[in-house]
């Protein structure tokens, strides 16, 4: 089983939906149904998602995680979680960096 690991950014979005939650919001609780979803997924195999290329990783996840790799996970028809991969010995982790609606994601990645 692969480790789980939250960037800060990853934890303080998903500390506002679970106060969503808590407010009664039904969005909230699919998104992070989906979120739980697509970790465990992950934990089960760490290259569930796509690969990006690199020429179409945005500068923001090169200058704020330096990262050597980014993949995409698709949670639903509309949430995406981005993530990296990371090795420390023989073990190997997911860093979960963001996880955003298509809009968000078509943003961040310079989609029109």
């Amino acid at each position: 089983m692969t480790t789980i690991r939250l960037s800060q950014e990853f934890l303080k979005d998903f500390s506002k939906l679970e106060r969503r939650l808590e407010k009664g919001s039904g969005d909230a609780e699919h998104i992070i149904r989906i979120i739980n979803r697509g970790m465990t997924k992950l934990s089960e195999n760490p290259e569930a998602g796509q690969k990006i290329p690199r020429k179409l990783w945005p500068e923001y996840y090169i200058s704020k995680y330096d990262i050597n790799n980014l993949w995409r996970l698709r949670l639903d028809d509309s949430w995406r979680m981005i993530y990296t991969l990371g090795k420390e010995g023989i073990e190997i982790f997911c860093i979960v960096l963001e996880a955003m609606d298509h809009k968000k994601y078509n943003k961040r990645f310079g989609y029109k």
